[in-house]
């Protein structure tokens, strides 16, 4: 089954960049938390795993940009997502793909366009001025009458 985020078991990041099923290490282990019977039987807790320094599937410039964003969450160039909410193995398989996705979704996003200064428009600094004069003259209004 493919939904968003997936492509033949596979990484759909953006356009033109699909991380293959073979870069990436699923891990499986027991889950704590409820379960019943068989909370101590089932591997349900999902870790998966993508290197992304060595990656063939990452452009260049995607690469340093992901390495430069995801360096606090890198292991040797490695990033690891975790998926243990769920009590089965398949729903925390989903939950740690589409959590892998959004993360390389989020390094690998352009930058925002440089923000451009612009001066204050006549009309604005007017209302500005006008707006403290007003303020002001308030102010002396409530301070004791000089006599």
């Amino acid at each position: 089954m493919t939904g968003p985020g997936e492509l033949d078991d596979g990484v759909f990041v953006r356009r033109g960049v699909v991380v293959p099923a073979r870069e990436l290490r699923w891990r499986f282990s027991r889950s704590s938390g409820p379960g019943g019977q068989s909370v101590n039987t089932t591997d349900s807790r999902a870790e998966l795993s993508f290197d992304v320094a060595n990656s063939p599937s990452l452009p260049d410039d995607l690469r340093e940009r992901a390495l430069a964003r995801l360096g606090g969450r890198l292991v040797d160039g490695v990033l690891t997502v975790v998926a243990s909410e769920h009590r089965s193995q398949f729903r925390n398989r989903e939950a740690a793909r589409e959590r892998l996705t959004q993360a390389l979704r989020v390094a690998t996003a352009a930058d925002p366009p440089a923000r451009r200064p612009t001066r204050p428009t006549k009309g604005s600094q007017r209302r500005r001025l006008d707006a403290k004069a007003r303020r002001g003259a308030v102010k002396r209004l409530r301070a004791r009458p000089d006599e």
